[in-house]
């Protein structure tokens, strides 16, 4: 009535109408948010509800019911931090709102903030509660005591050196306040002091996520992955180091190194992807040069320098730097296979065989390696046949010149017309028998990689289907036929006494 409404202060009477309307009408959407809000909640809608929580609580920024639910909705996102100040909030508008004091209590256990955790359960209690809120807080508040008794045995153990202790004693801590960086930071130190970084980096990551801009963690994890070999997580690392803090000294000066570090093993990479072995080679030197300090990459260093050899068909220096990879580690599969690479090539198959059989017994479904191992062993029982490279004298990784030439040496030296002697005539034809086959084999492409692969194209035994050695026939069917006139436009007429 216009009597409730006559100002007290001398404001006309359309003035308070209007602004009591347009209270009311506040209060009203307000409402209208909450109830939908709740409704949205409890249809598991999080991200709608919480819009309308949001509009709440612009609305009306001192309803204390609107930041509870709003704080209801961050915890079901699972958004702690930000739950926590509309709790506090919550409490400030209605102290005796035991619900909320329970809740921001249990955030604070979380996070390890053990007082200010305890002081919210001593004062639910003396708030009159409900039986079970009764309940709960006193459970809490015997918890928590036992969280203090444990970090201060945590902090005994720490600085009398006695990490495995202060780790066992942090894991149980950490059951309960989950959201401690600090106590994560301490239990990545002791990690660190006990040989075991990549424990300690899972630590880091947490407490680089619980702590805003905590450059120290990221610092720390990037110097451990460096420590560890893996240069590209530690330069991932460091940048986010620098996006907090772009002057930060440390984290700066390790970037620098990381980065050249990375760009070199980068550029290695792509030169063996581009089959430029003795470059890659070089590049791999530089980087141990670089980074002598840290064995592993020296051992990645020397593991690829190993590779590159095998490939580029070097096998005494591919030898030597594999085993000096396998001394350092002895299950090194990438080694084992590039050696017993290098081994094929100087026929030395038992001990293909022996590296080959090792690799797989630590990756029994790597198809290269059954593939080579087979490779071995067919090379093995072949050599103890008839060994074309051999006949001719040429490693297996000969060019087809060298093959021609070697041929071309032979046959003019194991010619039968060269012997008189009966006995002699027959041993230099059978020789010679062995030069062509050998010659008609390399020089073909197709029937070389037969042959490099473990099967005699020439032998019927190896062959399906039968059919028999054309070049096992006899001199006489060699009569007339000119060795040199193949490989080249050279003619050679021969004149004998």
């Amino acid at each position: 009535s216009p009597e409730l409404l006559t100002p007290s202060h001398g404001l006309p009477f359309s003035t308070v109408l209007f602004t009591y309307r347009a209270e009311c009408g506040v209060n009203a959407d307000v409402e209208k948010h909450l109830e939908l809000g709740k409704k949205l909640l409890a249809a598991g809608q999080l991200a709608d509800a919480l819009s309308q929580f949001h509009a709440a609580v612009d609305g009306d920024p001192d309803n204390y019911i609107a930041y509870y639910r709003r704080a209801t909705v961050f915890l079901a996102m699972g958004k702690s931090k930000a739950a926590l100040p509309d709790l506090t909030k919550v409490i400030e508008l209605k102290m005796d709102f035991t619900a909320a004091r329970l809740q921001r209590g249990h955030l604070l256990l979380k996070q390890g903030k053990l007082d200010e955790a305890e002081d919210d359960f001593k004062k639910v209690l003396k708030s009159n509660p409900s039986e079970n809120e009764e309940k709960e807080a006193q459970s809490q508040l015997i918890k928590s005591d036992e969280m203090q008794r444990l970090r201060s045995q945590v902090l005994d153990a720490f600085e009398s050196g006695d990490y495995i202790a202060a780790i066992a004693f942090l894991d149980k801590i950490l059951e309960v306040c989950v959201w401690d960086a600090e106590l994560r930071e301490l239990r990545a130190e002791c990690f660190i002091k006990e040989g075991e970084p990549r424990k300690a980096i899972s630590d880091l990551k947490a407490a680089s996520k619980l702590k805003n801009d905590n450059t120290e963690a990221f610092y720390k994890i990037s110097t451990l992955y460096y420590q560890l070999g893996d240069h590209e997580l530690s330069l991932s690392e460091v940048r986010e180091c620098l996006k907090l803090d772009q002057d930060h000294k440390r984290c700066f000066a390790h970037y620098k190194q990381v980065k050249k570090l990375n760009k070199l093993i980068e550029s290695a990479e792509e030169l063996i992807r581009d089959g430029r072995y003795t470059d890659a080679t070089s590049k791999y030197e530089s980087v141990m040069k670089t980074e002598p300090s840290i064995a592993e990459y020296t051992v990645r260093s020397k593991e690829r320098i190993c590779h590159c050899f095998s490939k580029d068909e070097k096998p005494v220096e591919a030898i030597r730097v594999c085993s000096e990879v396998l001394q350092m580690e002895p299950d090194n599969v990438n080694a084992l296979k590039d050696r017993a690479e290098a081994y094929l090539i100087e026929e030395m198959y038992d001990e293909a065989i022996q590296d080959y059989e090792t690799a797989q017994e630590h990756n029994e479904n790597d198809q290269q390696i059954r593939e080579g191992l087979e490779k071995a062993q067919r090379l093995l029982k072949q050599s103890q046949k008839r060994d074309y490279y051999k006949i001719l004298g040429v490693k297996r990784n000969a060019k087809k010149q060298e093959i021609i030439k070697a041929y071309r040496k032979l046959a003019l030296q194991w010619h039968p017309d060269n012997f008189q002697n009966e006995e002699e005539k027959k041993k230099a034809e059978k020789k010679f028998i062995d030069i062509a086959a050998a010659k008609e084999v390399l020089s073909d492409p197709e029937m070389r990689k037969k042959f490099d692969d473990g099967e005699d194209p020439l032998d019927a035994e190896s062959q399906q289907g039968g059919g028999g050695n054309p070049f096992h026939r006899s001199w006489n069917s060699w009569q007339g036929f000119n060795p040199f006139s193949s490989g080249g436009p050279f003619r050679f007429k021969f004149h004998f006494n």
